[in-house]
This record gives structure tokens, C-alpha cells and sequence, in this order.
């Protein structure tokens, strides 16, 4: 039986457009679906993560929109992490980002780099996130993908231990609108068109 998402993120999956993603790009996401396809095929634990430099923007949306449309697309046994090169804080940017596209936002602590309580549905349990490198024991250690979100993490980190498949699958980082009036829309965007590119891959398994 299919888990209800919130209403508000329900109907933002629902009216994210696929068909607004190019060839080109679904060349670069289909290996996920691939990967995603044959652990399903294999009857093993889906793990994937999501890993930026800092874990604090690209690797934290993807990681939780991927777990969000696995969900939407009834895909058991998915659990998505993120991790980086090295630990700094989720961006509160991030988080009212996503609050203001239907999520539930929990702070659990107050630190320089806060752990958050992330709930999409109110039946599944909410996703844990704060920085961390991608090693850090709270991630698979073995029979996990590796989604390579940004490109200096793809370049710096050329050998990922433990994971039994390795993918870029990199983003604009949003951090260039920090300050400027633009923020807030191109945190929105960015978080979009990351939602629409986990909709893809997921809808195509």
C-alpha cells in the first residue's frame, strides 16, 4: 500500500514535468536507474549517497528527494544518505527551502552544525540530516552507490571506499545567490529541478 506523502509535497511531484529534462541529461541520470533496478532484481538493500564537498546544499537536497520519491513510487527497501569531502552544517537555506515546498522541519540541535529531523510523510521516519564526510559511521560502509553531486567532489575524491558503484550526477552549486536578492528563487529552483531529476529516475523503475 502506497505511504501518503504531505499534501503540498504530493501535489509538487505530481506537477513536476520529466519531459522538461533533455536527452543528454536522462544519459547522465539513467545509471541510477540502473543500479536502483538491479538491486531490486537481486532482492538486496537499496543505498544510496549522495556526497558534495561540504554536505551542507547539493548532497542534502538530493538525499532527501530521492527518499521522498521512492516513497511517492512505492520502491521498498531505498535508503538515502549524504555525506562530503569534509563536515561543515546543513545551510539553513536548505531547510526553508524545503519547508516552504511542504516538509517538515524538525531542529534536534543547536551546534555549529545542527542535527535536523526531516518528515515527508507522516508514517515513515523522518530523515536525519546534518554535515558529515561521507565515511562518517552514521553511512553505509560497504554495497552503497556513490552519486557524485558536485564536480569538485567528483574531481577531489576520485576513489569512494566501499561502494560498489560510483556516478556524477553534479548540479549548480546555489551558493552563488548567497546574499543577493535571487536567493530564496534560486534555492527554489535548484531544489525543483532536483526533485524533477529524482522523479525521472525513479518513475523509470
Amino acid at each position: 500500500m502506497k505511504t501518503p506523502l504531505f499534501e503540498t509535497i504530493n501535489q509538487t511531484i505530481v506537477s513536476l514535468n520529466t519531459n522538461t529534462i533533455s536527452e543528454e541529461r536522462k544519459a547522465v541520470l539513467n545509471p541510477l536507474t540502473e543500479y536502483i533496478k538491479a538491486k531490486i532484481e537481486a532482492k538486496a538493500p537499496i543505498n544510496i549517497n549522495f556526497i558534495c564537498t561540504h554536505n551542507s546544499r547539493r548532497s542534502h537536497l538530493t538525499q532527501i528527494w530521492a527518499q521522498t520519491m521512492a516513497t511517492f513510487f512505492n520502491i521498498d527497501n531505498v535508503t538515502c544518505y549524504s555525506g562530503g569531502t569534509e563536515a561543515t552544517a546543513m545551510f539553513p537555506k536548505v531547510g526553508e527551502t524545503l519547508q516552504n515546498q511542504g516538509f517538515q522541519i524538525l531542529k534536534l540541535s543547536d551546534s555549529n552544525n545542527p542535527v535536523y529531523a526531516i518528515k515527508y510523510t507522516k508514517n515513515n521516519p523522518a530523515i536525519i540530516a546534518f554535515s558529515k564526510i561521507y565515511s562518517d559511521p552514521f553511512n553505509p560502509d560497504s554495497d552503497f552507490a556513490a552519486i557524485m553531486t558536485c564536480s569538485s567532489a567528483d574531481g577531489g575524491c576520485p576513489f569512494v571506499a566501499g561502494c560498489d558503484k560510483r556516478i556524477a550526477i553534479t548540479y549548480e552549486d546555489p551558493k552563488a545567490s548567497d546574499g543577493t536578492p535571487e536567493q530564496s528563487k534560486v534555492y527554489a529552483e535548484r531544489s525543483l529541478q532536483i526533485a524533477t531529476e529524482m522523479k525521472y529516475i525513479f518513475a523509470n523503475i
